[in-house]
């Protein structure tokens, strides 16, 4: 197998494998219910499964009704992975085990129906058999949840599901009677439980949290993580619900309050690179913080320059030469002239008047990577590129720079845009030389080393190094977006803060 293959094949492992875990230990101590996290090896099947999922995309597709919103609320989340960090749950009496991964991204637990008779997934996962469970209860209403890469079907039922040695009595589920898509028959989970609130549940289903804070099963209304990141180490982390445990952390926690119940979801200042400011965050950014994500996903436009400071390799962006070579003049006239940066893009009439890519009837999409490369729709991806090019080039002007830098810089940006999968590549040697990413949040900065951000896969000459750093564009009101996934979760232990409406970062462990 020639070495640039095999390295091509590592880094599919690691996106389709990353941080695999399962349940160790559920007890009790001084308190508190633990779930015990253990990273699981990778192995020659999944290496042959991660060949097939070459272009697909792993992003999802989660649909809520939010009280003040529209009738719908879509966010269309793409180019980002699950994290897969599991723990074994049981629903039913006598008890039935299945392997779930703890989500604060979505609501809703669902596992595989013993009636589900037409999707290969099912059968290669375990599934919940009703009619062996006296406790069970018939709901019946049908129910779906669409994902970026596919979508889960069936219809809700009642049983008694225990986490750990805590049983919440009567929670309704959704027993998943057709798993469309490749994904879920790689898939190493069985389901999926969410710990988001229930503004985001399907049908408006009381959470698994909810019942248990409602059921007096814990004693504070807090869960916290504790993600290990040590590849040398056996435990994947500890998930504690009812409150945290003070060997995870260092120091004080900085809480921050939830500003959108839905997602746990935040208000994020500026963000910098090394000491340099991207200027992108400067006014505020909301972020969502999602054990379900394995890695940190923002906008393009500040994505593009993190690849470019840490010498990330991305693809070669057209269009943004284009955009550069053809109206960065024009650019730099306008914005030097005091016209509002917003107003530029269709002033040289590359945007729309009100922005290309606004929102209409209230269904938010996220702009989609892969339409990036050679759509049909030319003047949407030239607005993309004018409006990247105009924060870069703004954000240059305040420093001072001379055009020709600022004009060097950006067609350099043009070169690091990411992939449309998303991930970057870049030189293992190359890591001491990275500067430190920094995240303001509640006026305290939370700094990331480039041995936090950077993932390494396999070892010796065929390991690689990838960027933490993934693109993920929602546009406004929603976005910019940002999530804090593992890669964040893993450098601060992280709690969640029902009771006060608040989430709380300290230094782990």
């Amino acid at each position: 197998m020639k070495m640039k293959e095999l390295k091509f094949q590592l880094l599919f492992i690691f996106l389709c494998a990353l941080a695999f875990c399962c349940l160790c230990t559920a007890t009790y101590s001084d308190g508190l219910m633990r779930i015990g996290l253990r990273k699981r090896q990778l192995d020659l099947d999944t290496l042959t499964a991660a060949r097939t999922l070459r272009g697909r995309s792993a992003g999802r597709l989660r649909s809520s009704h939010l009280n003040g919103d529209s009738d719908v609320d879509i966010v269309h989340l793409k180019n980002y992975l699950d994290a897969q960090y599991f723990g074994v749950i049981s629903i039913g009496t006598p008890p039935q085990n299945f392997t779930v991964v703890f989500d604060t991204g979505s609501s809703n637990l669902w596992v595989p129906s013993s009636k589900c008779y037409f999707s290969i997934a099912c059968y290669l996962h375990g599934r919940y058999k009703a009619s062996q469970s006296h406790t069970y209860i018939q709901n019946g209403k049908t129910c779906s949840i669409h994902y970026g890469s596919g979508s889960i079907s069936g219809f809700f039922s009642q049983d008694n599901v225990q986490v750990g040695d805590l049983v919440v009595k009567d929670q309704v589920f959704i027993e998943a009677t057709r798993e469309g898509s490749l994904t879920f028959v790689l898939a190493k989970f069985d389901g999926i439980l969410g710990l988001g609130f229930q503004e985001i549940s399907v049908g408006n289903v009381t959470p698994v949290w909810y019942n248990m804070v409602d059921q007096g099963l814990v004693s504070e209304k807090v869960f916290s993580f504790w993600i290990n990141r040590n590849q040398e180490a056996e435990d994947g982390g500890e998930l504690v619900f009812g409150g945290v445990d003070p060997k995870h952390f260092k120091g004080e926690h900085t809480y921050v309050p939830v500003t959108r119940k839905g997602y746990w979801q935040l208000e994020m200042g500026d963000f910098l690179i090394g000491n340099h400011s991207t200027g992108f965050c400067k006014g505020g950014c909301a972020a969502i913080v999602d054990s379900g994500t394995s890695l940190l996903a923002g906008p393009t436009t500040v994505i593009t320059q993190i690849n470019h400071a840490i010498g990330a390799e991305g693809v070669l962006s057209m269009e943004c030469k284009t955009v550069v070579s053809q109206y960065a003049d024009l650019i730099w006239d306008l914005l030097t002239s005091g016209i509002q940066p917003e107003l530029v893009c269709s002033q040289i009439g590359l945007c729309n008047f009100n922005g290309a890519h606004q929102a209409s009837d209230g269904i938010e999409m996220v702009v989609d990577k892969q339409s990036m490369e050679g759509s049909a729709n030319g003047q949407d991806i030239l607005c993309t590129a004018c409006e990247m090019a105009i924060v870069w080039i703004q954000n240059e002007l305040r420093l001072n720079q001379t055009k020709e830098l600022v004009f060097k810089y950006v067609n350099e940006l043009c070169e690091s845009l990411p992939s449309p999968m998303g991930e970057s590549t870049i030189d293992c040697n190359d890591i001491g030389k990275m500067p430190n990413v920094s995240f303001t949040i509640g006026g305290k900065s939370f700094v990331l080393t480039p041995e936090q951000y950077i993932l390494k896969v396999g070892e010796g000459d065929v390991a690689i190094c990838i960027s933490g750093f993934i693109a993920l564009d929602v546009p406004r009101p929603r976005g910019p977006l940002w999530i804090l996934g593992d890669v964040f979760m893993g450098a601060y232990h992280t709690v969640f803060d029902s009771g006060n409406l608040q989430i709380g970062f300290a230094e782990a462990a």
